[in-house]
């Protein structure tokens, strides 16, 4: 019995056919967790997409991917002076956002990223003055520049990007490659126009594996179900139950990454008055649980247990059976699997 992905392979490699289709030259992402699918399956996924380079998040991830992907491999955090060294083939590329960075890479090919409105890391204009003679020593693959998300401020990201290409044309640096994250198609075509002799590349990663979101589903398997009587205590805590039901237990734990929320960006007033609403059930022990039964979301009975999870069912609804799956909605980012099932659509 197991939490299982699966995935409706014909559909999810349209999808990935479609965006390389809109983005020629595109360098897919396999960082983290692999998007939920993995490291092996996802260089699988690019070489079958005939991807000359694949970026990944860490000089770890890539000596872990170098034995599944053939082609280079961009690294995505940026080197950093003293950082601990990790063997990788001549084939590996890495990113530097700092000048002291590139005069410590002697000799490797990097990519160069700049300071954008995210704030993160990168070269500030000022740097540029500096670069010329620190390039000299290095295999300079091209620029790159990581945009936000959001622009609640009405910026433009064509523009942000335009803005950067004329402060490296006017310091004189080559702009033979710019590596772009989270641009449009349609933005991405008016930066080529512009700018006719850089070749833009698009790194992306959820757009390509996670943009479908109908040709993936995770299930939990049924383990057992138990009737329980208002007043019977259950589980670790020993809680009594409010009112008869039934208790069911699935597959799927802390382990498997149930249970775990990352913290999200809130605006207006209603997300908020449902936090609200959220963290009071929470000091009730009131939780609701990522797995569907009878078309709703069920509530944790408990917090969930290492490899299972005890969901409750009010006694009005009928349970499923041991050896049901419950379909759960769960983030592909933080989600282990224990198997996962390719199934072909018509």
């Amino acid at each position: 019995m197991a939490l299982t992905l699966y995935v409706d392979t014909t559909r999810w490699r349209a999808h990935q056919q479609s965006v390389v289709d809109q983005f020629p030259g595109i360098v897919p992402v396999c960082k983290g967790n692999g998007y939920g699918f993995g490291h092996e399956r996802l260089a699988d996924e690019a070489t079958r997409l005939r991807s000359d380079m694949l970026a990944v998040g860490t000089t770890y991830e890539a000596a872990k991917i170098k034995d599944f992907f053939g082609g280079d491999l961009l690294v995505l955090t940026p080197y950093r002076l003293g950082e601990e060294p990790v063997p990788l083939p001549d084939r590996a590329i890495r990113s530097v956002s700092s000048v002291e960075g590139v005069r410590g890479l002697v000799g490797a090919r990097v990519v160069i990223e700049v300071m954008s409105s995210m704030r993160r890391h990168g070269v500030s204009e000022d740097d540029l003055v500096k670069l010329h003679s620190a390039i000299d020593d290095v295999r300079l693959e091209g620029f790159a520049i990581h945009l936000p998300l959001d622009r609640t401020d009405g910026t433009d990201a064509v523009e942000e990007v335009f803005g950067w290409m004329e402060r490296l044309r006017a310091a004189r640096l080559p702009l033979h490659t710019m590596f772009v994250s989270h641009l449009t198609a349609t933005e991405l075509s008016a930066l080529r126009q512009q700018f006719p002799q850089t070749r833009f590349r698009a790194r992306i990663g959820t757009l390509m594996w996670l943009g479908d979101h109908d040709a993936t589903e995770y299930r939990g398997a049924v383990l057992d179900v138990t009737r329980i009587a208002k007043g019977e205590r259950y589980g670790y805590r020993q809680e009594k139950a409010a009112a008869d039901g039934h208790l069911v237990v699935v597959a799927g734990g802390t382990s498997h990454g149930v249970g775990l929320e990352a913290p999200k960006a809130v605006h207006g007033l209603m997300p908020r008055a449902k936090g609200v609403a959220r963290a009071g059930l929470a000091t009730v022990n009131r939780n609701l649980s990522p797995f569907v039964w009878a078309g709703k979301q069920r509530w944790f009975a408990e917090p969930p247990h290492m490899q299972v999870s005890i969901l409750y069912l009010p006694s009005d609804v009928a349970p499923p059976a041991v050896g049901d799956e419950l379909v759960a909605h769960l983030r592909h980012t933080t989600t282990q699997f224990d198997r996962i099932v390719d199934r072909q659509s018509a």
